[in-house]
């Protein structure tokens, strides 16, 4: 791959600030998040750049992504296009009060887009980034993660909970990110001893908006009215649903049941570990209906493999990526082999066996 464009290559000048990001993949807690949930995921080494200096006066910000082979404009008209992330973070630093003046903005990316990985909440934090370095802002990594957070959802146009962008800005590589959605609580914690992580493409990228996301959301909230609770997380126990009409009964059951595995899995030996990745797959297939059959496959020869604790589809579904918990020292000749199965799926490695040293 030849050498993508530099900043002063692009624009005629150096830049003033950069701010770095990388993706996410979740290992436990989908679909949880806009619940009051937990959530368990990490960070993958792929990382997404933003790049930016003034332009000089008022106007629309100049965008280009290197990685799209794009060059867009942000001013008043509405976003579109990877626009609505870089953007949308400009106005969301606006809507607080932050003078932001007019822009050239360099952005690359690893991150695979279309793959569940949080290319988009990577984009958001590393534009951030970029702009509180810019800018001398006094925001720490959390009050970032909410920001871009609001640059999603009031500008990209998708309903999602907030474990993308903590994952994205507070997440540290080789370890979990356990996060309680409703209280913020977090701890840092390694993988199982001996384990780590495999990601693998199922060759279907997915498109979150345009996704069922927005209706199995607004399906957790209907059944958490019927409940007489404010959401899910407040739901004791999976017999709790039971009450509730078909499909609701069964999308509150996974999110109720996937509470209970995330806590589970804090403690959890790469074995017990990785049958509570069987089980969340096995409640997002059946019970929630996120996954396709692409997906289902892909998990189940990654699970009959005798280096795989346990897999499991990982994000929000519909395609992307499938993520396997496997021996130490083994994901990259796994890799390698997958790569060759028909369909040409994409693999990464996330966490090489040295990440489980304290």
């Amino acid at each position: 791959m030849s050498a993508q464009p530099s900043f002063r290559a692009l624009f005629g000048v150096d830049p003033r600030a950069s701010g770095r990001a990388p993706g996410r993949v979740n290992l436990m807690g989908d679909h949880t998040d806009y619940n009051g949930g937990y959530v368990l995921p990490t960070v993958i080494p792929q990382q997404t750049t933003a790049e930016g200096a003034p332009i000089g006066g008022a106007g629309a910000h100049v965008i280009h992504s290197t990685t799209l082979e794009r060059r867009l404009t942000a001013g008043a008209a509405p976003l579109a296009d990877f626009a609505r992330y870089v953007g949308g973070a400009i106005r969301v630093l606006e809507s607080e009060g932050v003078v932001v003046p007019s822009l050239r903005i360099r952005i690359d990316s690893e991150v695979p887009v279309g793959a569940g990985l949080s290319s988009s909440a990577a984009l958001e934090v590393a534009t951030l980034r970029m702009l509180r370095e810019l800018l001398g802002l006094a925001i720490d990594d959390e009050r970032l993660a909410m920001l871009a957070h609001r640059a999603e959802t009031e500008f990209a146009g998708v309903a999602c909970g907030i474990m993308d962008q903590f994952a994205c800005s507070l997440g540290k590589p080789d370890r979990m990110l356990f996060l309680d959605t409703k209280t913020l609580e977090r701890r840092l914690l390694p993988l199982p001893s001996g384990a780590e992580l495999l990601v693998v493409h199922s060759g279907i990228p997915r498109a979150l908006a345009e996704s069922a996301y927005n209706l199995r959301r607004a399906e957790c909230a209907e059944a958490a009215r019927l409940l007489g609770v404010r959401s899910l997380r407040e739901v004791g126990a999976p017999s709790e649903v039971e009450r509730l009409p078909s499909p609701l009964r069964e999308r509150a059951r996974h999110v109720v049941s996937e509470n209970a595995r995330v806590l589970a899995a804090l403690t959890a030996d790469a074995t017990s570990f990785g049958a509570l990745m069987n089980r969340s797959h096995a409640s997002l297939r059946d019970d929630y209906q996120v996954s396709l059959p692409a997906l289902d496959a892909l998990v189940e020869r990654l699970q009959a493999m005798p280096e795989t604790y346990g897999a499991r589809l990982t994000g929000a579904g519909f395609g992307g990526c499938c993520v396997a918990l496997v021996r130490s020292g083994s994901a990259r000749a796994l890799g390698a082999a997958i790569a060759q199965w028909p369909g040409e799926p994409r693999a990464w490695v996330v966490v090489p066996p040295s990440a489980n040293a304290a």
